[in-house]
């Protein structure tokens, strides 16, 4: 008798709850409500579309000539940051490059005594490079040449960085960022003797403003 009476009970919560669902379903499917969706969706797609656009255009112009990116964001604050850290590798590149050549022309004379390929004296060696006995020579040698491929290396890492950041920056920059952002701490009284403390977060104008439940 009770399985009865539940089973009809549902039946007709099943029943009463049916019409509303149709219609919610009905004013979905107006014209009206159809042409608001169509319109967000388009307007959705399009400014994702302007996005990709954006970024598109900021990480070519960076991956073309370092700090153009940045220039197209207009964050010109950056361009001194973008420059000085490339210059890095760069000093460090012709640094190493100069050393590993005269210890490498060092390591000849002295290991080989290879005048044909490299003409010239014994005392032309650099004069911090003449203590130094060739199996030093030849470790020093490795050391630049690394060196080298290092800072080519690290030269790349730091072009791509500048590339992706210009790529961010024009990603941010679609997004409205407002003044009136604030946060709000207040307490919560309770009658029932519960306290605790609410955080208020405003967007723009009082209608956008998100309140997280107090703890």
């Amino acid at each position: 008798m009770r399985a009865a009476l539940l089973l009809l009970f549902l039946i007709l919560l099943a029943g009463t709850c049916t019409p509303v669902n149709v219609q919610g379903q009905v004013k979905k499917t107006t014209p009206a409500g159809t042409m608001a969706d169509s319109s967000g969706v388009r307007a959705d797609t399009t400014k994702q579309k302007k996005k990709r656009t954006e970024q598109g255009k900021a990480a070519l112009r960076s991956a073309i000539i370092p700090g153009w990116g940045q220039i197209y964001n207009k964050k010109y604050w950056k361009l001194p940051i973008v420059y000085g850290a490339l210059a890095i590798p760069v000093y460090t590149f012709n640094y190493n490059l100069e050393w590993y050549r005269k210890t490498q022309d060092a390591y000849r004379i002295k290991a080989y005594n290879d005048t044909a390929t490299v003409p010239l004296p014994e005392d032309s060696i650099d004069p911090r490079l003449q203590p130094l006995s060739s199996s030093s020579l030849q470790q020093y040698r490795n050391e630049f040449r690394q060196n080298v491929d290092f800072s080519v290396l690290a030269f790349l890492v730091i072009w791509g960085l500048q590339v992706a950041d210009a790529a961010v920056d024009a990603h941010l920059r679609s997004f409205n960022v407002s003044d009136d952002l604030s946060m709000r701490i207040r307490p919560v009284f309770s009658p029932g003797g519960q306290n605790g403390v609410s955080l208020v977060f405003q967007l723009r104008n009082n209608k956008n403003r998100t309140a997280f439940p107090s703890f």
